[in-house]
Parts: structure tokens; sequence; C-alpha cells
């Protein structure tokens, strides 16, 4: 393969090139994929419900804990995206076994990390707890269920991986069944740990960590069965671990930024008191589940189009960026209405205190506005992690990430002191949150597809790559 030349050719008509049928294969691809990307948001949405009776301190434990989890699981979604980037492109290339085996690279990769992060947060959980504001009770609920949690690590993260061979391939049913099992199963835990044998809130850790680790077993085995077939090496390879690790570096920089604007936002939730706290975890925690509904929609327009670029048809990967960009402002569009809807009766689930649920259907209403946009930006973010334009992702996202911070920041000290009530506040703070970081992210997408600029950076990078 060394010296191959990568040509970019136009195919104007194509046997299922039209709109119905690229459609299709959008939502064929993102129903298996939401089934996928739901199951962590899923764990921390079933802990919170069930956490929640037991109090609203539990409650606001659980909004740091489960902040801290996110983000350094999040700050790991690399391993997904690089692989399902790298194995489509091979794949649509003619190199079948290659994307295997840098799939098997991605799935050591995912266990190294995990073993360090966990350890790693194990220890620290205290004062990252303390950091973002945790006190007294709230400290030792937060430490306890981070704690639990994070022993957990490795298994999610090898389900990352894992989700990149299989989304590569175009198989995501088999995702989809490890997302649903997972989630009963974390279910059924929870309350048999929290509720039967009253183990608090670090039951519903323990819970969830045994979840992650079964989803990772249950789609690792099936993974490393195909590429042994198709003849990979299971072995660790330095070079292929390193060349994973330094695909999937912008890729880490940009959920760094985006992850880090989340931390500040709950920090500055923290410093409004117990109550808006609270509310934000559950508002929080849905916003999580419906936004990997709008992620489903762009990494199934991700895994097309690196295919079609792997191929060589720059008039494919147009259509179906057009097609996937509507997908998402329709979806976001529907999920936005349901969202600020269901938002006004949800809080009966998420505490029993009435000023508490005043205040998540007043954060559920104001964000369920934005989903519009949302649903539009992240089909394109998609696109462009399929394109592998990790290094523009990074730098825009921290920009954005930055500007956003320090507007946030400036509200929490000067701004929301005097406003009149907690209800103000909490729609403030989801306002700035949705408008500057969301509308700041999908500015920088939209200037960025409007060229021919990311599909010319693929071709190099794919020559490269088959060099």
């Amino acid at each position: 393969m060394h010296g191959m030349r990568v040509s970019v050719h136009i195919d104007p008509s194509s046997a299922d090139g039209n709109s119905r049928t690229v459609n299709r294969r959008i939502i064929a691809l993102a129903l298996p994929t939401f089934g996928q990307l739901i199951a962590e948001p899923t764990f921390v949405l079933i802990d919170t419900a069930i956490v929640g009776h037991i109090g609203d301190t539990a409650l606001a434990g659980l909004s740091i804990g489960s902040t801290i989890i996110l983000t350094a699981v999040g700050l790991c979604v690399f391993l997904a995206y690089s692989t399902t980037a790298q194995v489509a492109h091979l794949l649509g290339a003619g190199h079948r076994r290659e994307g295997l085996q840098a799939g098997i690279d991605g799935l050591w990769l995912a266990l190294g990390i995990g073993i360090v992060l966990s350890l790693g947060l194990f220890a620290g959980a205290e004062p990252l707890c303390q950091a973002l504001g945790g006190k007294g009770a709230v400290l030792d609920q937060a430490v306890a269920y981070t704690r639990a949690i994070m022993l957990g690590a490795p298994g999610m993260l090898l389900v990352y991986a894992a989700n990149g061979i299989f989304r590569g391939l175009q198989k995501v049913r088999i995702t989809l069944i490890a997302a649903v099992s997972g989630a009963v199963m974390n279910a059924v835990l929870d309350v048999l740990f929290v509720i039967v044998l009253h183990w608090g809130i670090a039951g519903s850790g323990i819970a969830t960590l045994i979840a992650q680790w079964y989803m990772g077993l249950f789609l690792v085995t099936p993974a490393i069965l195909w590429a042994r077939a198709d003849g990979a090496s299971l072995r660790p390879r330095i070079a292929g671990i390193a060349a994973a690790g330094g695909d999937g570096l912008p890729l880490f920089i940009r959920t760094l930024a985006i992850r880090a604007a989340m931390v500040a936002t709950v920090a500055c939730a923290a410093r409004m008191g117990t109550s808006v706290l609270a509310g934000f975890q559950a508002v929080n925690s849905s916003w999580n589940f419906a936004m990997n509904m709008l992620d489903s929609v762009g990494i199934a327009g991700q895994t097309l189009v690196a295919t079609a670029l792997g191929a060589g048809s720059v008039s494919r990967a147009r259509q179906l960026t057009r097609a996937t960009g509507r997908a998402g402002l329709v979806t976001g569009a529907i999920i936005g209405v349901v969202f600020a809807i269901v938002g006004l009766f949800a809080g009966h689930l998420f505490s029993p205190t009435p000023h508490v649920q005043i205040l998540i259907a007043v954060g559920m209403v104001t964000t369920g506005v934005f989903f519009p946009l949302q649903g539009w930006m992240m089909a394109i973010d998609g696109i462009l992690i399929g394109a592998r334009d990790y290094r523009y992702l990074a730098g825009t996202c921290t920009l954005t990430a930055v500007v956003y911070i320090a507007l946030i920041l400036v509200l929490a000290s000067i701004v929301t002191p005097i406003m009149p009530n907690d209800l103000s506040r909490t729609a403030m703070l989801w306002a700035a949150f949705n408008g500057v970081l969301m509308g700041g992210r999908g500015l920088f997408n939209g200037l960025r597809v409007r060229s021919d600029v990311w599909m010319k950076q693929f071709t190099t990078i794919t020559a490269a790559l088959l060099s």
C-alpha cells in the first residue's frame, strides 16, 4: 500500500442516491446507535430518579459525583469517534483487516486509559468533589458515589472502543442489545441495592459499575472474534496504540473544552444553592439523555460520510451531509417540544420538594426551546468528526468554551446574586448554556461545511493512513 494514491471522484448518480433512501439509511444506523449512546446517561438518569427519593442532599451529591464520572468518561469519547472514522475509512477503501486491526488497537488503548482513570479518580474523589462545591453531608454523598462508580470506568471505555468498531462496520444492532440489557440490569440492581438493601447512594454507584463491566465484556468478545477471523493481531501493538492515541488527541482537547464548560456550569449552579443544584441535576441528566438522540443522527451521518469519502466520492459525501443536517434539525425540533412538555410534569419523578420540582420545569422548558439548534449542530459535528477534521473542532470548541466559561463566571458572581429568585437564576443558567456554548459551536460548524476544505483535508489524511 506504500505510495498508494487516493483519488476523489464525482458520482452524480447512485443506486441508493435518492433522498428517501439516504434518510432510511440514516435512521437505520441512528436508532441502534441511540440505544448505545444512552447507556451512561441512562445509568445516571436511573440513579437520579432513585437517589432523588433518598433526599435533596443525596440528589445534590449525585449531581457532583455524576458530573465527575460523565466528565471523565466523556473525555474518552474519542475512543469511539476516532475508531469509527478509521474503520469506516479503511472499509470504504477496501481494507477490512487493517480497519479491524485499528479497532483492536483502540481496545487496548481503552483498557489502559480506563485502569489509570479508575485508580486516579478513586484516590482523588474527595478533593475533586470539594472543588465542585461539595460541603458537609453533600460532600460525603458525592464522594461515596464517585468512588463506587469509578471502578466501572475501564468497562465503559471498552464499550466506547468496541462501539467504534461496530459503527465503522455499520453493524450497530449489537450495541443496542448491549445498551438495553445494561440499562435493565442497572435499574434492577439500583432498586435492589438502594431500596431493598438500603446501601444508599453508594449502592447506586455499585449497580452502575456492574452494568458497565457487563456491557464491556458483552461487546468486546464478538469484536475480538471478528477481528481474529479477518486476520488481525490480538496482541497489544505499541505503534498501533500510540497511533490511536495520537489520532484521538485533538478530539480529547475538543471534549475537554466542552466538559470544562459543563463543570463550570455545575460549579455555578452549586454557588446558587442546594435547591438550584438539585434542580440542575435533574435537568442535566434529562438533557444528557435527550442529546444522545441528536448525537445518534450525527454518528449515523459520520459513518456514512466517512465511508463515502473513503471510497473517494465527494458528491455522495455532500448529499449525505445535507441529509444529516436536515435530519438533525427535524429531530431536534421534535425532541425540543417533547422535552418542554414532559418538563412541566417531570419534577415529581426526581424530587418530592415542590420548589425543586418548579425549578426542574423551568430548566427543561428553557432548554427545549434550543433543541432544534442543537440537533443541527450535533449532526454537522458528527460529519466533521467522520471526515477527521479534528483540529478544527478542537480549536473552535476551545474558543467557544473559553468565551462561555468567562461569561458564566461573571453571571454567577455578579448577576445572579441580585436576581429576585431561584426560578430566574435557573432560566438564566440554561439560556446561557444553550445560547452561548451550543450556539457558538453551531456557528463554527456551519461556517466549516459551507466550504470544501474539510473534504480536501480528508484526502491528504487518508493518503497518509494508507501509505
